[in-house]
């Protein structure tokens, strides 16, 4: 899956010119953390967070009244806060590289690119709703994770069994385990009660880690 499946398309931006306030404004009204900066050209030549935002105001020590806080965040320009050296990403890259990004560089979100065209932004958000979805958070079943040996056709093998029993898998995983020897599986199946799963799997599995009906 690529960032094109699952960016917000079109983003709410912001000009250099615009003031500390526009920014606090825009993000409150729209309920996001982050905006794209563009320049007169409509090139992207930054990105503001709120964490920019807050840094930027005054500290709660200060004798400055909320009227004169305000009237300095209304003269204060966004490009004199927001991050300049902008990370992106094009609609081609895959979701799991853009999410890389996001972890190893601690940030919360990456203008798409299409050449110098903005055409959307790809945030932690957007992320965390493609993992509800691969886990098949919001369909009933049961969810199983079970620790299994770490050989060539294991993951076919369990489906199977699952298909021919007349269980429904609605979304499977898996991970590295503690060891060469084994991997974790996780999966989520309708159609089919717990005890009918276990019964199924218990004699392929290492260890039966969890397992729920959710």
């Amino acid at each position: 899956m690529t960032v094109d499946s699952v960016m917000t398309r079109n983003p709410f931006t912001l000009m250099e010119s615009n003031s500390v306030t526009d920014a606090q404004s825009v993000m409150d009204r729209e309920k996001i953390h982050r905006l794209p900066v563009i320049n007169e050209k409509k090139k992207l030549v930054g990105i503001v967070s709120k964490s920019d935002l807050l840094a930027a105001a005054p500290s709660p020590a200060t004798t400055l009244t909320v009227y004169e806080m305000n009237n300095l965040l209304a003269k204060l320009t966004i490009d004199k806060v927001m991050s300049k050296d902008v990370l992106t990403v094009t609609p081609e890259t895959l979701v799991e590289d853009a999410a890389r990004l996001l972890v190893d560089k601690n940030i919360g979100g990456l203008p798409v690119m299409q050449g110098e065209i903005l055409v959307g932004i790809v945030t932690e958000s957007d992320l965390f709703r493609l993992f509800i979805d691969l886990f098949g958070t919001r369909h009933k079943g049961v969810r199983a994770t079970l620790r299994v040996p770490e050989r060539a056709g294991e993951v076919a093998d369990m489906t199977k069994l699952i298909t021919d029993a007349g269980g429904n898998i609605i979304s499977i995983g898996t991970f590295s385990g503690n060891d060469i020897t084994n991997a974790v599986f996780i999966l989520k199946v309708e159609q089919m009660s717990k005890d009918e799963l276990l019964k199924l799997l218990e004699p392929l599995v290492i260890e039966v880690m969890d397992v729920r009906e959710v």
